[in-house]
């Protein structure tokens, strides 16, 4: 069955996989109609302002030791196993799949067909079936849309993922960790998920996809935002995990947004792989944050886990009561001024953000190539709360290439992707500090944005190129002596706590973690 408006012959329907169907399939519906269906669904609320606010449940964030890749002849040799992609045996996969092909029959589905990547090129045809409404509209966000109803009559995915978050896996006999999986089967072209209400875990699995197919094509995929100034050739990545600023620092109302999560750099320049953005919301403000601010009150934007009054609809964007990692996904064209296109030319400048718990990185220091390439494989940086399952406070963690999580291949694979375009391109590259000062997390106080933007801004306009340095050792870093317009203890991290003595032990400690980390790096990397 199907609903009349959409019922129309395809080039590849469901049934390609599989997939009985005895209740209505919903075909590429538009924002309003995924709204009347949540609604009516009793997905969500309508905020005040128009966004949708929906409630995740138990999971706030992604599951990572639910994700599993399917161990198959075709991929094993070029997968990275081990912490971030756990092998799965065939036979497990299709006892799942025949699980959900079954639980689907009854049920509401909801198809959106898309693209990851904004240049036709590179960009990879994508199916999303989910069993929300909600989803639906959070895919319809993020990805890139296809308008042409005679391409959509025509589109045959080439990988296909399916969300069903109240079907669960069953541990004893599936072989996953818990009762939620994120299933990858390369070969198949297909993701499954399930036991999850988390959309987050569909936008990363196609940016895992990615990942995987760009590098053999000689595209770099990197979890990073970026954003141009007065035209194209200007551009600047902002690479690091959830939490150290990325969507912030790349929504600037004097520059012009390419993606604020994900994208991939070929020979040509940057693109987007998305058509939306994702940004944390927990505490954010109209004078410190206007145009994402602004997002929250807008038709089209889902807002996951906003504390919202039922009464008045009002949002209350500074309760942490259901998590901190509160959500709003919306398309790219709710920023002013960001390039619906997401493609610009290569960077000039390069920024590898790190939210610092232990208080000792300065805000901003210059990277030499070495040192750039040093810190991308390190991707030091700490978890903040609600980002992951089990995450209550920052945790220290190394991500090679700031996206452990996401990287199919092994991190070498894009670490020399990266060197080779740094060098080709002769791009600056800095590290910038998001995190505290002051002392470490719990007595210092959070960098604040408008020194960060500040400190951005001077590098844009070429101010800190010829400022003198000096080598930090431990860290790989270039110390500046000054910045314009800014103090001089600004820069000097041990100047900001009042104990000296104290900061040298924490920076003892850190430096010790980083060379740690770099002998493993040598080991298994």
């Amino acid at each position: 069955m199907s609903d009349n408006r959409n019922d129309v012959s395809r080039a590849w329907g469901l049934e390609k996989l599989g997939i009985e169907r005895r209740a209505s399939t919903y075909w590429n519906p538009p924002t309003a109609v995924l709204y009347e269906h949540a609604v009516r669904r009793q997905e969500g609320l309508i905020a005040y302002g128009g966004a949708l606010v929906v409630d995740t449940g138990a999971h706030t964030g992604r599951a990572p030791n639910d994700k599993f890749t399917i161990d198959e002849p075709g991929s094993r040799d070029k997968i990275w196993w081990g912490v971030s992609n756990h092998p799965l045996s065939e036979e497990s996969f299709e006892r799942v799949w025949a699980r959900q092909r079954a639980y689907m029959a009854d049920k509401e589905l909801y198809v959106q067909d898309c693209y990851g990547g904004a240049d036709p090129r590179y960009r990879l045809p994508v199916r999303i079936v989910t069993e929300y409404a909600w989803h639906s509209l959070f895919v319809r966000d993020l990805l890139i849309r296809e308008h042409a109803h005679d391409v959509l009559r025509a589109f045959v995915p080439e990988f296909t993922i399916i969300d069903t978050p109240h079907l669960s896996a069953d541990p004893a006999t599936d072989g996953t960790h818990s009762g939620t999986f994120i299933l990858v089967h390369l070969a198949k072209k297909l993701v499954l998920i399930g036991g999850t209400q988390y959309a987050g875990e569909i936008k990363k699995s196609v940016f895992s996809l990615l990942n995987y197919l760009l590098p053999q094509r000689g595209v770099l995929g990197m979890h990073c935002s970026a954003n141009y100034g007065r035209d194209k050739d200007d551009v600047a990545l902002f690479f690091g995990l959830s939490g150290t600023g990325k969507t912030t620092l790349s929504t600037s109302p004097d520059r012009r947004l390419i993606g604020d999560d994900e994208h991939g750099w070929s020979d040509d320049g940057v693109f987007n792989f998305e058509g939306g953005c994702y940004a944390k919301v927990i505490g954010i403000h109209a004078e410190s944050e206007p145009e994402i601010y602004e997002t929250t009150r807008m038709f089209g934007t889902v807002l996951e886990n906003v504390v919202i009054d039922p009464e008045t609809r009002k949002l209350d964007l500074d309760s942490k009561r259901l998590t901190e990692n509160t959500r709003a996904a919306y398309p790219i064209t709710h920023v002013p001024g960001a390039d619906p296109e997401g493609l610009g030319g290569h960077p000039r400048n390069i920024f590898l953000l790190t939210y610092d718990a232990f208080g000792v990185l300065p805000p901003i220091a210059r990277l030499t190539p070495e040192q750039a390439m040093y810190h991308y494989l390190t991707g030091y940086t700490s978890k903040v709360a609600g980002t992951e399952e089990g995450v209550n406070e920052p945790q220290v963690v190394f991500s090679p290439c700031f996206g452990a999580p996401f990287l199919p291949l092994h991190p070498k694979v894009y670490a020399r992707l990266l060197g080779k375009k740094i060098a080709e391109h002769q791009a600056r590259c800095w590290l910038v500090n998001t995190g505290v000062t002051g002392g470490p997390y719990g007595v210092g106080k959070r960098i604040a944005m408008p020194i960060t933007r500040s400190l951005i801004n001077s590098a844009l306009a070429g101010e800190l190129d010829d400022v003198p340095t000096k080598v930090n050792e431990a860290f790989h870093l270039s110390a500046l002596s000054r910045v314009p317009r800014l103090p001089p203890d600004v820069l000097d991290p041990r100047a900001s706590w009042p104990d000296p003595e104290a900061y040298d032990r924490k920076a003892a400690e850190l430096a010790r973690r980083f060379e740690e980390n770099h002998r493993r790096i040598d080991v298994e990397i």
